[in-house]
C-alpha cells in the first residue's frame, strides 16, 4: 500500500519497473534525490504549490499530486514562492482557459527570477490541442503539460521535465517543454500517494469520465468515456480512510448514479452505497453528480433506509422546458423530472434538493423561461446553482443559431436567481429552533470566536467553538436563521 512504501529503499539505479504503481514510484524515488541535492544547493528544501481550478473531480486529483510531490521531498508555499508550481485546470468555461493565461504571465516574472522553477499544467484544459499549442507558441516558458488520462504518470513526467532542465543548463540551451496528452484511456491505477485536505472527511473517485454528451457541455471530450473503480478497490481505500480518522467520504464521478456499467461484473450505484455503509468509522456518505436518467428506484430505496447516507440529493435540472432539454440532450422531460422529485420526496420528506440551471441556453424562449421558473416553485430548492448560458467552443451548442441576447439573458438570470433566493430562505427558516447535528469543519474565517460545520442536509451552520470541536459530529441547536446559514449553539 502507499502508506508503506519507503523510496529509500528503492534501487533507483535498476531499469524501471514496467508495471504500475511500482513504475511511479521509482520515478518517485528518482526525483527525490534530485529534489535533496537541489535543496543542498538553496539551503532549504524546494517548495511546491498545485492550484486546483475545477470541480470536486479536480480537488481529489490535486490531492494525488500534492501526495506525490510531499513523497517526493518538496514542501508546501504560495505560488510566489514555489520553485514548481502546478495548475490543475478546469475548461468547463471558457473564461476558466483566459484566467489560466493571466496566471502564467504573472508567474513568468518570478521564473525570470528564480533559475530554478519549473511551471506545470494539467487538468481539463490541456486536452484541448489548441490551447495546448497555444502555450507551446506563447507561453514557451512552461515546462511541462499533461491532461487528466494519464496523471497517474506525473512522477514520470516530472522526471523527464527535470532531466530536460539539467540538460538544457548542462549545454546553455532553451529548456524543452515536456508534453504528453492521451486522447482516452480504460486504465485505473490505484494506490498511489494522496494528501487528503481535510483530516476527517475525503473525496473517493468512483468512475471517470463520461458517456452523456450534454451539447453545452466539454467534459466528455476532455475526460473521456465512462470508466469505473472496481468495488473492491473503493472499498479498501475507503476502509483505510476510516482508520485513518475520515468519518465523511464524499463519493465522485460525473454521473454517478451510471457507476458499474463498465464492469466485467456490473455493480450498481446503490449496492455500493450499501457496501460503504458496512465500513466502521463512516459516520456520513455523500456523492455527487447525480443525473436524472440514471437515478433508479433502487436508489431511492437504499437512501431511504440509510442511516449514513446523507440527506442531500443535488439533482442538476438545467431547463424546465422539455424542447430545451431536448437541444441540451438531457434525455428526460420535464414531467419526467417533476415525477422523480416527487418519487423521492415521499420516500424521503426530510431530503434537501439542489440543483443546477442554465439561463439562456440556445432557443430560449419567455415560454422556455417560464417553464423554469414553474419547475423552481414546484420543486422548491433548498438552493441552485444558476449559471448564464455562454459558449463553449468544441460544444454542439456553441454553432446553434438563436443565441440569447445578452441583455435578455441577464435580465432571465436576475428574475430566475431572486425566485430561487427567495424560496431557499423559506424553507431554511422552518429548521430554526430545532436541533441538529453539525460535523464542524473549520474556524470561522470572519469570527475566530466561532466554528462552522454542515447538517447532514449540507446546510452552514456557525457557532461559537474552538478549534478542538474540527472533525467532530455535535448536537446543535439553531438559533437563528441568516437565509443562507444558520447560528447555532451546541448543546
Amino acid at each position: 500500500m502507499y502508506n508503506e512504501i519507503d523510496l529509500d529503499n528503492i534501487d533507483i539505479n535498476l531499469e524501471p519497473p514496467a508495471e504500475e504503481p511500482a513504475r511511479q514510484y521509482y520515478y518517485m524515488a528518482k526525483c527525490r534525490e534530485w529534489v535533496k541535492d537541489l535543496g543542498e544547493k538553496q539551503g532549504r528544501m524546494p517548495r511546491f504549490c498545485v492550484v486546483n481550478m475545477g470541480c470536486q473531480m479536480n480537488a481529489r486529483d490535486s490531492e494525488k499530486l500534492t501526495g506525490i510531490l510531499e513523497q517526493i521531498g518538496y514542501t508546501a508555499s504560495r505560488e510566489e514562492e514555489a520553485d514548481f508550481v502546478l495548475y490543475n485546470t478546469c475548461t468547463v468555461r471558457e473564461n476558466a482557459n483566459h484566467k489560466v493565461y493571466g496566471r502564467l504571465g504573472y508567474l513568468n516574472g518570478f521564473k525570470k527570477k528564480n533559475p530554478f522553477m519549473m511551471i506545470g499544467l494539467c487538468g481539463c484544459m490541456m486536452q484541448e490541442a489548441l490551447v495546448v499549442e497555444k502555450i507551446r507558441k506563447s507561453y514557451s516558458f512552461v515546462d511541462l503539460i499533461f491532461g487528466t488520462h494519464n496523471i497517474y504518470k506525473f512522477a514520470e513526467l516530472l522526471y523527464t521535465t527535470i532531466e530536460n532542465r539539467i540538460l538544457s543548463v548542462k549545454h546553455n540551451k532553451k529548456n524543452s517543454m515536456v508534453i504528453d496528452i492521451w486522447q482516452d484511456t480504460d486504465l485505473i491505477v490505484e494506490d498511489l500517494p494522496t494528501e487528503r485536505k481535510y483530516f476527517f472527511k475525503s473525496g473517493v473517485n468512483i468512475m471517470f469520465g463520461c458517456n452523456n454528451f450534454c451539447s453545452y457541455c466539454i467534459v466528455p471530450y476532455v475526460r473521456g468515456r465512462e470508466r469505473s473503480r472496481e468495488a473492491k478497490d473503493i472499498l479498501r481505500e475507503i476502509e483505510m480512510l476510516a482508520k485513518d480518522g475520515v468519518v465523511e467520504v464524499m463519493l465522485l464521478g460525473q454521473n454517478v448514479n451510471s457507476y458499474g456499467k463498465t464492469l466485467d461484473s456490473p455493480v450498481s450505484f446503490a449496492q455500493l452505497l450499501q457496501e460503504v455503509e458496512k465500513i466502521s468509522g463512516i459516520e456520513r456518505i455523500r456523492f455527487m453528480t447525480s443525473h436524472p436518467k440514471d437515478l433508479s428506484d433502487e436508489l431511492i430505496d437504499v437512501m431511504k433506509n440509510s442511516s449514513k447516507i446523507c440527506r442531500h440529493l443535488h439533482l442538476p435540472l438545467q431547463s424546465g422546458s422539455t424542447d430545451i432539454l431536448q437541444k441540451m440532450n438531457r434525455k428526460y422531460t420535464k414531467e419526467q423530472y417533476l415525477d422523480l422529485i416527487a418519487k423521492i420526496r415521499s420516500a424521503m420528506p426530510d431530503i434537501a434538493i439542489t440543483t443546477d440551471i442554465i439561463v439562456g441556453f440556445p432557443g430560449e424562449t419567455e415560454e422556455d423561461f417560464a417553464e423554469t421558473l414553474d419547475v423552481v416553485r414546484k420543486v422548491e430548492y433548498d438552493s441552485a446553482f444558476t449559471f448564464l448560458y455562454s459558449k463553449r467552443t468544441g460544444t454542439p451548442a456553441a454553432s446553434m443559431e438563436n443565441q440569447t441576447p445578452e441583455d435578455v439573458l441577464k435580465k432571465r438570470f436576475d428574475r430566475l436567481l431572486s425566485e430561487v433566493q427567495k424560496i431557499a430562505v423559506k424553507k431554511a427558516e422552518k429548521y430554526t429552533g430545532s436541533t441538529q447535528k453539525v460535523l464542524i469543519e473549520h474556524r470561522n474565517e470572519q469570527d475566530a470566536r466561532l466554528v462552522t460545520g454542515r447538517m447532514s442536509n449540507n446546510s452552514v451552520v456557525h457557532l461559537p467553538g474552538n478549534a478542538d470541536m474540527i472533525g467532530k459530529t455535535v448536537d446543535v441547536t439553531l438559533t437563528e436563521c441568516k437565509g443562507f446559514y444558520y447560528i447555532g449553539e451546541a448543546n
